[in-house]
């Protein structure tokens, strides 16, 4: 079973640009795929990004492919989140997931969850 750990997360200023990390534990990275979700207040949980276990093939919701860049490091346990050009819209809480297979949009196929991290732009 992997454990996930945000971090990265911060306050910024619209149009600046914050890295999320998620570090994994527990388990074989490698068997993997990973995604970053989101959800603001009072909002369903959102996908943004997913990635194959070997990073070779990523999937974005179409209105981030341009802003956001998620990335995987199989020798540090590691996912990454690059944002930016960061808009007032895009504060939620960040949270990042594990499941083995291929990757899913739908958190409903995801097993393991992070505590998630706080991202706040202010415009």
């Amino acid at each position: 079973q992997v454990q996930l750990v945000e971090s990265g997360g911060g306050l910024v200023q619209a149009g600046g640009s914050l890295r999320l990390f998620c570090a994994a534990s527990g388990g074989t990275f490698s068997d993997y795929a990973m995604a970053w979700f989101r959800q603001a207040p009072g909002k369903e949980r959102e996908f943004v990004a997913a990635i194959s276990w070997s990073g070779e093939d990523t999937y974005y919701i179409d209105s981030k492919k341009d802003r956001f860049t998620i990335s995987r490091d199989n020798a540090k346990n590691t996912v990454y989140l690059q944002m930016n050009s960061l808009k007032p819209e895009d504060t939620a809480v960040y949270y990042c997931a594990a499941k083995k297979g291929g990757y899913y949009s739908d958190y409903g196929a995801y097993a393991y969850w992070g505590q998630g991290t706080q991202v706040t732009v202010s415009s």
